[in-house]
């Protein structure tokens, strides 16, 4: 059978929120578009983040809250269409939002209002959009073409912004590494990121009774720390501290972070200051965490006797185990819970002005696909407002 073939400018592959801004800025340039999503939803990630509000970008964003094998990549297209540019954007089309934690800003209504938004642009910019479509091949002779079971697109430029292996209950795949080896481009090794820990079977019972607490903690892993909330699972850990350092583990495998669970206190000069005091380490500790975690935490004598009766290094190893809290990571949630990926499309492959890939003319990489991954709290969504404007006004 004899497949239809129709030329296009530019062919995006990903409806996500880079594909989607990509589109709309290379369509108003007055480019003919053609945008590609493999299922049947544009944006999903979008309408699931943010508890369905979401968290659209961070007020704070800088290079400095990515992950990346170049810490630099990231500058250019950060400062080509900023936080501030999108806030600006979202303005104009009268979205309203708040600014919930440090510097995380979300939808006062939906998240599906963005969504609505990015598509009104696109439709305002002839975009063409395709769902439900599956891309057979990618080839390049003149032109690259783009092969399914009916049709053949050709275009002048190619634009992945096919994400990464995050959630793949939404449709995340491999198709943006597959491209990239394809083309014989080099790829950081994907890992999942943001993503809950797991420890090993000995230490599970002692977070498995801990499950649903959560108590503000400053986690750290090598020279990198977090202060915000853990969460005590049965399999081990989550919350907003442990996912952020969850992107700085590099195999999950016997890797150890440590906790201060007191981050507030210098538990040996209190313990110092009440040197007197007839009260035991236990009771003094409730009076700064929950009853739960104490009598978890409390396993030995010295935590009943009085501080007055105790030696000093006997309270120096309460207090080291408190703000020292160590815990071996054996594993990860892995993509199917994890929120980003770390790795991708190694930038020295790619423009930093302009997403365009160095070694073959036409073809850009943009988003989650590219290895530049950021923190939790609006900063991945503000790399793809970024990466999908750079490559849509230079395509």
């Amino acid at each position: 059978m004899t497949k239809k073939t129709t030329k296009y400018d530019v062919v995006l592959i990903g409806a996500g929120a880079a594909g989607l801004m990509a589109a709309n800025q290379a369509g108003a340039r007055g480019r003919k578009v053609l945008l590609i999503e493999h299922t049947d939803k544009v944006g999903e990630k979008i309408r699931i983040s943010g508890g369905g509000r979401c968290n659209f970008t961070n007020l704070h964003t800088s290079p400095q809250n990515y992950i990346s094998q170049n810490p630099h990549f990231m500058k250019s297209a950060l400062a080509g269409f900023t936080q501030h540019d999108f806030i600006k954007l979202i303005e104009s089309h009268h979205i309203s939002y708040h600014e919930k934690t440090l510097g995380q800003l979300f939808c006062d209504g939906s998240a599906k209002q963005i969504i609505k938004m990015l598509l009104d642009l696109c439709r305002e910019s002839h975009v063409e959009i395709k769902m439900n479509c599956h891309i057979s091949s990618v080839t390049k002779k003149e032109h690259f073409e783009l092969a399914t079971e009916t049709d053949l697109f050709q275009s002048e430029s190619l634009i992945i912004a096919s994400g990464g292996l995050a959630i793949p209950k939404i449709g995340a795949s491999d198709f943006g590494y597959r491209v990239a080896k394809k083309f014989d481009l080099n790829i950081i090794p994907p890992r999942p990121a943001l993503v809950p820990l797991f420890v090993s079977d000995q230490d599970k019972p002692f977070f498995s009774s801990l499950t649903g607490l959560s108590n503000d903690s400053l986690v750290s892993h090598k020279k990198t720390n977090f202060r915000e909330n853990i969460l005590f699972t049965h399999k081990g850990l989550s919350g907003p501290a442990i996912l952020q350092i969850s992107s700085y583990l590099e195999t999950f495998k016997d890797e150890e972070i440590i906790i201060n669970l007191l981050p507030d206190l210098d538990l040996a000069q209190e313990f110092t200051v009440h040197k007197n005091n007839k009260q035991t380490p236990a009771n003094y500790l409730k009076a700064h965490l929950t009853n739960r975690l104490v009598e978890s935490l409390a396993t030995t004598p010295d935590y009943h006797k009085s501080i007055t009766d105790l030696k000093k290094e006997s309270l120096k190893v309460i207090a080291e185990r408190l703000h020292n809290f160590k815990v071996k990571i054996v594993d990860s949630a892995g993509h199917q819970k994890a929120e980003v990926t770390v790795g991708g499309v190694n930038t020295n492959e790619l423009s930093s002005k302009t997403m365009a890939c160095k070694k073959v003319p036409g073809l850009y990489f943009i988003g989650e696909v590219v290895d530049v991954t950021g923190w939790l709290g609006g900063y991945n969504f503000q790399w793809a407002w970024s990466s999908g404007f750079a490559a849509g006004m230079n395509c």
